[in-house]
């Protein structure tokens, strides 16, 4: 399966692109985003998870800024590939929640697999915007909670970390349709 979709901010300004690729061997999601979140960024991403949606490979580049690189092992394990550390503080996260774009959503969600009205709270591994960056460029451990309102078509996310709450609606591929107050899903036209 393989799929491309592009977002913009709430207001209309910024465009990200995003190809999903998945089979059963893996999903993976790249994306480049030109934003305006917290000052103008432009930025590439590339998530690799293994066939459960256990997030296995993160890259993200800021255009003219910071690069982050980090590996996970599946069982909650990570490793910064640039800094060759392990990164301790992220042991028992399990998904990735790339702050400038809504696609990272779906690797908690698939990986979940809620049935309707079940919910459950995880650790992500977080990717903060570059305004948020303070010192090392690595993710941060952030609590969230998913809910499933309609299978495989709604959920309402809970950024716990920061007091945040949104109803998602996905598409056939399990990806975001738009993200109340912060992305909305742009129709391509041929």
């Amino acid at each position: 399966m393989r799929t491309s979709v592009c977002w913009t901010n709430w207001q209309g300004q910024g465009l990200e692109r995003c190809t999903l690729v998945q089979d059963d061997a893996h999903l993976i999601l790249e994306g480049v985003v030109s934003g305006m979140r917290g000052g103008k960024y432009g930025a590439y991403y590339s998530v690799r998870a293994d066939a459960q949606c256990r997030t296995r490979e993160v890259l993200v580049k800021y255009i003219g800024g910071q690069t982050l690189h980090v590996v996970a092992d599946g069982d909650g394990h990570w490793h910064d590939i640039l800094g060759d550390r392990p990164v301790p503080s992220l042991d028992g996260c399990f998904d990735v929640d790339i702050g400038v774009t809504p696609a990272t959503n779906t690797l908690a969600i698939k990986r979940l697999g809620l049935a309707p009205k079940a919910r459950q709270d995880i650790v992500a591994a977080y990717v903060p915007l570059p305004s948020q960056i303070e010192g090392a460029f690595l993710p941060v451990p952030a609590q969230q909670r998913y809910t499933c309102l309609i299978v495989d078509r709604r959920y309402r996310y809970e950024g716990l970390f920061r007091s945040f709450k949104a109803e998602l609606e996905l598409d056939r591929f399990g990806l975001v349709m738009d993200y109340p107050d912060t992305f909305r899903r742009v129709e391509e036209t041929s």
